[in-house]
């Protein structure tokens, strides 16, 4: 992406050659061909990393150097970290061996980290992750024979989706954060949404509008609901928040977006896309402003049009409050009408909502750069090709970037010719909502994204990126993902994965290896053009119906035994690998997938055939399993911290100041996983998760009341209604919210055991065969 500036003279021009020679060795940024020196943080009293005592290249090698002593402590010594020049533009990274050194190069520290990870993962065979480290280095560390060298064809690699700031990171504290950072890095991510800390800088704006706190806090959601607020969807919702949660979000975002800009990010900051608080009507009486139409139940927001000059005003006040606030690297993130119908279909309008939005912007920066996810064009069939290029054409080519989120499975950017000439990302969501459930296109993510790479159909592909709502799952995914940012050719992914089971688990042993053979073949290579598996008959809100409740999931699109068959076979690799945390999370999620698949396949097919056959005894024998397999599940997931309900509890809990703040936190924590919004919710079910605790204690219960009900009407002759059942469950659900008991944060019982009784009680006596399909409409929402 390149900006033409019209300087007189030539030593001017010969200024900016000199200047970019510099910037150069800091690392350059690669657009449409030219190498384009990275444009440098514009910073208001905020220390990003690029101004102050040390210089980016500086900041770089003590970031990475950081990175390493937290990841491999008492190797610092034996590793060397050097900045090189970037590639014609293209970020590099090299590894040698010298003087008995392990030395990394690269032009800037996220380049050096990812030196590091394919380090750590090809001479080394250990995997950092977000479920689990194996980091059981050789010692003396591997020598590199002849130096190593990569180059990344890719000038964005992005990540994060605004839901994942509610769905996984909303209570996040700053260690956490900083692992994150570090993970980041590791993986070759430059391009981050950073929207921490948002919620201020929209409550200084309005402050600044003479607005008083009461309108403000009715406006501004509370965590961790704020992402739908800044996508438009919500008003106040799970708020309000306190100035202790606003002093303490700003100081977050400001350490997070420094380690980002040390390592050599250039993180994306949100900017307004035409979201008001309806009391804005009374400040401004003649403000011309249209409520749109509910989101979810929710009740409409308003939006200010795009052509009243109060548009352009806010606008350019949000951005320049952030880079007050926050600093910038000119990167912008902006989401008009995210799940919403437009108020307006004529092209001209489309095209002058944009055009305001990206004005709004340069005009507080002139560099500035729009990312706009492409979810809404894929969401509402209202989205037609001439109106999709209409939005697209208010903004310049070279000031707009399209996240194509679901690149992987359903792509936009192929129907669109490329977005009509904007830059655009090949992106995959995989999670929605942070439900588990193990699937992924590692054959089409290995195969046909490299195949883009200069093929002229593919227009301005500028990166890659993940938009992930949850975390904490599917490490095979994300492994694979990432690592396609270095690679130019397809990759063999039968190999690949062989070789990702050797160093998730630090040996080569015969039976996991042979259990990723199948996973590979079979939750791993979805051909579905929808979205995999996501949650589990058992995790959902209970119901008897056909389709199942709450966005449970889709039809199951594997064989299922050659999925118990894989279990059992890395069951069987306890003996060798039972020390290995990673091992023990892998065993747990699977044994969890195969208890999913189970409830789907044999157990909810019974219930409701015993409801229909109006047979009490035999539907009372199928709850009686059902609740069973239930508190089996628990068990299974109780043995790793990453599935305790007390783990994602202990963030919300963590970072109150007060005990009426840990109510609200917690509640609204709670809330998410579950109803989602209040009683009436549209979406109860869709953050569902299975967590050790909560399916032993809200899931069964909620579960044992359905049943109860459908077995009383069994033996009096009544009729089993799906309605009144829901709003027992409803009832119940805002009971147990508004509940302060306390769970494990840590491992309970052992994972080995536990495992060894699913496979008895369940794998040994499944029923063979295919599994019966039980369609399912998946309705995804943000």
């Amino acid at each position: 992406m390149s900006r033409t500036v019209s300087m007189p003279g030539g030593v001017s021009r010969l200024l900016v050659v000199l200047i970019a020679g510099a910037l150069a060795l800091a690392g350059a940024i690669h657009t449409e061909g030219k190498p384009v020196p990275a444009a440098p943080s514009i910073v208001h009293g905020v220390d990003n990393g690029t101004t102050g005592a040390e210089s980016p290249s500086t900041s770089a090698i003590s970031a990475t150097r950081g990175l390493i002593g937290r990841l491999l402590p008492g190797y610092e010594d034996k590793i060397v970290c050097e900045l090189i020049p970037a590639d014609n533009g293209h970020d590099v990274f090299e590894i040698e061996t010298s003087s008995n050194h392990l030395v990394l190069r690269g032009n800037n520290g996220v380049s050096m980290a990812s030196a590091l990870n394919w380090y750590l993962k090809y001479y080394c065979h250990c995997q950092v992750s977000e479920c689990g480290d194996q980091l059981n280095l050789p010692n003396p560390l591997p020598a590199v024979s002849e130096k190593f060298r990569k180059v990344s064809q890719y000038k964005y690699r992005y990540t994060f989706n605004y839901c994942t700031f509610g769905y996984a990171m909303a209570f996040w504290d700053w260690p956490r954060w900083e692992r994150e950072i570090d993970c980041m890095a590791l993986n070759g991510i430059n391009t981050p949404l950073a929207v921490t800390g948002a919620e201020v800088v929209y409550r200084n704006v309005y402050k600044g509008l003479g607005m008083d706190d009461k309108a403000i806090d009715d406006f501004i959601a509370g965590p961790p609901y704020l992402p739908w607020f800044l996508m438009g969807n919500l008003d106040g919702f799970g708020g309000p928040n306190s100035p202790a949660w606003y002093a303490r979000q700003e100081a977050l975002q400001k350490k997070i977006l420094a380690r980002e800009r040390e390592f050599g990010m250039r993180p994306v900051l949100p900017a307004f896309s035409g979201h008001v608080p309806e009391a804005l009507k009374q400040k401004f009486p003649q403000a011309k402003m249209t409520r749109l139409t509910s989101w979810n139940g929710f009740p409409g927001t308003w939006m200010l049009d795009p052509t009243d000059p109060l548009f352009r005003d806010i606008s350019t006040r949000m951005v320049r409050e952030t880079i007050r606030l926050y600093g910038t690297d000119h990167l912008y993130s902006a989401d008009p009408f995210n799940e919403m119908t437009p108020p307006g279909d004529k092209p001209a309008y489309l095209s002058s909502v944009s055009r305001q939005v990206y004005q709004g912007m340069t005009g507080a920066d002139p560099q500035a750069v729009w990312f706009m996810q492409g979810w809404l064009f894929l969401f509402d069939k209202f989205w037609t090709q001439p109106r999709i290029q209409a939005l697209l054409d208010g903004a310049p080519n070279d000031g707009m970037v399209v996240i194509d989120l679901c690149s992987d499975a359903e792509p936009v950017w192929n129907t669109t010719h490329a977005y009509y000439g904007k830059s655009w990302l090949w992106c995959m969501i995989h999670n929605w909502g942070g439900k588990q459930g193990m699937y992924g296109r590692l054959n089409r993510v290995g195969t046909e994204l490299p195949r883009l790479l200069g093929d002229p159909a593919a227009g301005h592909l500028s990166g890659i990126g993940t938009l992930n709502e949850g975390n904490d799952v599917n490490p095979v995914v994300f492994d694979q993902f990432y690592e396609m940012s270095w690679r130019d050719q397809p990759m063999n992914v039968a190999e690949w994965v062989r070789q990702y089971a050797c160093r998730r688990y630090g040996k080569d042993d015969p039976n996991a290896r042979k259990a990723w053979e199948i996973l590979a073949t079979t939750l791993y290579d979805c051909q579905d053009t929808r979205h995999g598996p996501q949650g589990n008959f058992l995790a959902m809100p209970p119901s008897l119906s056909a389709e199942g409740g709450g966005f449970v999931r889709g039809s199951i699109f594997y064989d299922p035994a050659r999925v118990r068959e894989a279990f059992r076979l890395l069951l069987a690799a306890s003996d060798d690998l039972d020390s290995q945390d990673t091992y023990r999370f892998d065993l747990v999620d699977l044994g969890r997938q195969v208890m999913s698949d189970y409830s789907q396949e044999q157990l909810y097919p019974e219930l409701r055939a015993a409801l229909k056959a109006v047979d009490a005894a035999r539907f009372d024998r199928a709850a009686a399993a059902w609740m069973q397999a239930l508190n089996d599940t628990d068990c299974l997931l109780r043995t790793h911290r990453l599935f305790q309900l007390g783990h994602y509890l202990e963030y919300p809990l963590g970072v109150a100041s007060n005990s009426a703040d840990a109510t609200r936190y917690e509640t609204n924590a709670k809330r998410l996983i579950t109803l989602w919004g209040g009683p009436d919710s549209e979406l109860f079910g869709y953050g569902q998760r299975q967590y050790g605790g909560l399916m032993s204690d809200y899931n069964a219960g909620a579960w044992r009341l359905v049943l109860d009900y459908a077995s009383n009407t069994l033996r009096t002759g009544g009729r089993f209604n799906e309605t009144v059942a829901d709003q027992m469950v409803r009832q119940y659900t805002e009971t147990w919210i508004q509940g302060h008991d306390r769970y494990p944060t840590t491992a309970q019982g052992d994972t080995i055991a536990a495992a060894r009784m699913i496979l008895e009680k369940y794998v040994n006596t499944a029923r063979p065969g295919s599994a019966p399909q039980v369609p399912v409409e998946i309705d995804d929402h943000e």
